[in-house]
């Protein structure tokens, strides 16, 4: 069986190979990459989830390795990195209600409105907060824009807007017109009303901006989630949540003011904020558990300038054991991200063993909890084993394309950094082109682990070919992201198929990812943010 499995991975490989390697340093293991995805995908490691018996074996299969490899161990004389957790499974009260002189709206829980805590707390609750519409909830410096300039939110509860100023404007120079920046991400606004002082917050969903119907926000804000368990320090709002447009355009109505074309008003400079003189109450019960799951980490140590690194990560976790679809419980995810995975493994083990050694020190970060809302990569950038300033890049491998060779290398956050550049040149030599995301909208630069180091101002590469297939084009590339998206993602159907995986693309990323790392490890590049990048600052102040 094992010979017909290398067999058929090497026949596929031969039929449709079109990629180049870009030096002769590039050792990346197509075979062994294939192994390590069919190790990790099969129903044995039963769907990588965090503090389950996939999760026993899937480090135990990365430790184990790493050392054969001859990596060192990444924290001291470990290869992992506690990363401790609280699952709170939050039970908002069956309405929100919103009162005032001038009319009261009550909110039905789900259908009109989500609500939950990040407090380690068994309540948590508004009483009578009053409520302010604080426009997009935005303060960008480098904008000119602060949408809680001389409005005092303590004690208070705002509602803002999704995504950001540009989104809509039609005016590409307008922070970055269609494309998302990290403003307009629901995170950045749970963020910043925290920064605030806020009580609450409430975000008006609408389907186009936001990038997701709201069954979407519904699902995924309702029941357990898990959290970081590093609450100590850290302000939360007491509560945080979502409501429908049409829910907030009963609460605008219901207070009196003059809300008319309230999104175009918040894209003006003269926004100001609105006190709404009406009064938000919702009450949050949570059941809280606590576990730890863990990182892994190896590292290559650099010969002439050791305390200088260049990161790659991929995370390792999916979705466990889950409801059954088809007959099927076991979510595997070989595609997200067995792939990524298993590319980070292939080159760890170029790199160990290059009989060239790296000047730089070069470290293999494996997260946790990617799918429980990127923790692993925020918990390692917010406790960072290697300082982030000396820290060069982040390489970061989510969901490679299995579908065979392709001409392009499409980049996610495209025009953020330098990173572009040199990997666009790399990309040219193997005959492929580079191009950014299609749909910079949905904000998928803030969807994956990289963007976690990107906000400790690491400059940060999320990259694959996905666009145009070498030889079947752009339309059966198409088809089959369609395919995937329809009946594989997050679902049990993400399996790997032998007869299926073609790992030319893979090879061509993989290939050109370590040629990148190489390079920034054996120079005394600096990759910088580029002009506008939301993370600029962020760097040249570290």
């Amino acid at each position: 069986m094992k010979k017909y499995y290398g067999l058929l991975v090497l026949g596929g490989l031969m039929a449709c190979e079109g990629s180049q390697q870009t030096t002769e340093k590039v050792l990346v293991d197509t075979v062994a990459m294939a192994n390590h995805v069919r190790i990790l995908a099969s129903d044995d490691f039963l769907g990588r989830k965090p503090f389950t018996e996939g999760e026993t074996k899937t480090l135990a299969y990365l430790e184990n390795e790493f050392k054969s490899y001859g990596l060192e161990p990444g924290n001291g004389d470990s290869f992992f990195q506690e990363v401790p957790m609280v699952e709170l499974n939050a039970s908002p009260s069956p309405t929100l209600e919103i009162s005032g002189a001038n009319g009261s709206v009550s909110l039905n829980v789900s259908d009109e409105f989500v609500a939950y805590t990040e407090r380690v707390e068994e309540v948590s609750a508004l009483e009578n907060s009053e409520l302010v519409f604080a426009g997009f909830g935005v303060v960008a410096p480098e904008y000119g824009w602060n949408d809680y300039e001389g409005l005092d939110v303590k004690g208070k509860t705002v509602i803002v807007l999704v995504n950001d100023p540009g989104f809509g404007s039609g005016d590409s120079t307008f922070f970055k017109g269609q494309t998302m920046t990290y403003y307009g991400r629901w995170t950045y606004k749970y963020e910043e009303a925290a920064r605030q002082g806020a009580a609450g917050i409430f975000i008006i969903h609408d389907t186009a901006p936001a990038g997701y119907p709201w069954l979407v926000v519904r699902n995924s804000w309702s029941g357990a989630s898990l959290y970081l368990d590093q609450t100590a320090g850290q302000y939360k709002p007491l509560v945080q949540g979502w409501v429908t447009r049409e829910a907030a355009i009963k609460i605008f109505e219901a207070s009196g003011k003059d809300m008319k074309n309230y999104v175009e008003k918040s894209r003006s400079a003269d926004f100001t904020p609105t006190a709404l003189d009406m009064t938000a109450s919702v009450t949050i019960k949570n059941e809280i558990k606590r576990a730890s799951s863990k990182n892994v980490i190896a590292m290559v140590r650099g010969t002439e300038k050791p305390e200088e690194y260049v990161l790659y990560t991929a995370h390792w976790d999916h979705l466990g054991v889950g409801q059954p679809i088809d007959g099927d419980s076991i979510y595997n995810g070989a595609h997200d991200n067995a792939s990524g995975t298993a590319a980070l493994l292939a080159i760890a083990k170029a790199y160990a063993s290059n009989p060239e050694k790296p000047k730089r020190s070069v470290l293999f970060l494996a997260v946790t909890a990617e799918e429980q809302g990127l923790l692993g990569s925020k918990y390692y950038a917010e406790n960072p084993i290697y300082p982030p300033a000396q820290t060069v890049a982040n390489i970061n491998m989510d969901g490679l394309t299995y579908y065979g060779p392709m001409k392009d290398f499409t980049v996610v956050g495209y025009g953020q950094s330098e990173l572009d550049d040199l990997a666009g040149a790399i990309a040219t030599q193997q005959g492929r082109y580079i191009m950014p995301d299609q749909e910079p909208g949905k904000g998928y630069f803030f969807r994956s682990d990289h963007f976690q180091f990107a906000k400790v101002g690491i400059p940060a590469m999320f990259a694959s070919g996905t666009y145009e297939h070498m030889t079947k084009g752009v339309e059966y590339l198409e088809e089959m992201s369609n395919e995937y998206l329809t009946n594989r993602y997050h679902r049990p159907a993400d399996e790997f198929d032998a007869s299926e995986w073609r790992f030319a693309g893979m090879l061509q990323d993989a290939s050109l990812f370590y040629e990148l790392g190489w390079q920034l490890a054996n120079s005394d590049q600096w990759p910088q943010w580029k002009e506008g990048s939301e993370f600029k600052a962020i760097r040249e102040g570290n």
